[in-house]
């Protein structure tokens, strides 16, 4: 009876995996020899798994990435110009969103950029960082619903304070002036305080005709060009010589 008692207090103080643990300790009899102190360890350790584990859940989940994407199944063998040792210096610790520099993913449709683009954010998430995906489009949507519903600022404080923003499909065709004003906002939000990520088709020499405005496209890319890493991808479409299946990497 005292340990059922002991169970509902450790759920009500909502700690799960330490009531789990508990469970299982007076289940289990190769527990029963420890100490005091090696049971406790064992029930602290694994209260502290549990936490760690649900803050990497909500982290993936408010992350958006839209598919199941990450580091390990990424394809290097492809000749698609992928250094795999630039990539691992870049993950380690996800070293590129703690010193708050920005990545650019460029190549062609169906060479895997989006399914990369993904991998780096499930690894910011799994350091310990929060992430956003959105399309481009997705986010232009986005701040237009909140510009409409006076939610705008919020929004913008919003993006301006993820650790990792990750845009896909970038500057894929002219950006409007409400646009483009507003990507440069996002950028004042989060120059020199946090990282970005961008995919696109088109060349970094191509973005500024794209932004349009050149004072705007001075400015946008004054705040992003000068701390990126550049991975330049090429060849043929991954998803061409896979089938179009989804789940890998180029898929």
């Amino acid at each position: 009876m005292l340990n059922q008692q002991t169970i509902e207090k450790l759920y009500a103080l909502r700690l799960r995996g330490m009531a789990d643990a508990f469970t299982q300790q007076q289940e289990d009899p190769q527990t029963t020899p420890l100490s005091f102190e090696e049971r406790f360890a064992l029930l602290v350790d694994r209260q502290w798994s549990w936490r760690q584990n649900r803050a990497l859940e909500r982290r993936i989940r408010e992350a958006r990435l839209q598919g199941p994407a990450c580091m390990e199944d990424i394809d290097f063998r492809a000749a698609r110009g992928l250094d795999k040792q630039v990539v691992r210096s870049l993950i380690h610790d996800s070293d590129w969103v703690r010193r708050h520099q920005h990545i650019f993913l460029v190549g062609p449709t169906g060479i895997g950029k989006t399914f990369l683009a993904r991998a780096f954010g499930q690894k910011a998430c799994r350091d310990g960082f929060s992430a956003y995906f959105a399309t481009a489009a997705q986010l232009f949507r986005e701040l237009e619903l909140a510009r409409a519903d006076g939610s705008y600022a919020k929004k913008l404080r919003t993006l301006g304070q993820v650790d990792a923003l990750i845009v896909d499909d970038w500057a894929m065709a002219p950006l409007t002036d409400t646009e483009r004003r507003a990507f440069l906002e996002i950028c004042d939000e989060r120059y020199l305080a946090k990282a970005t990520l961008l995919t696109s088709q088109l060349p970094v020499a191509k973005w500024h005709a794209q932004i349009g405005d050149p004072t705007v496209a001075d400015s946008i890319l004054d705040r992003l060009v000068h701390a990126a890493h550049r991975l330049e991808l090429q060849g043929e479409s991954m998803r061409k010589k896979k089938g179009g299946r989804g789940g890998k990497d180029g898929e």
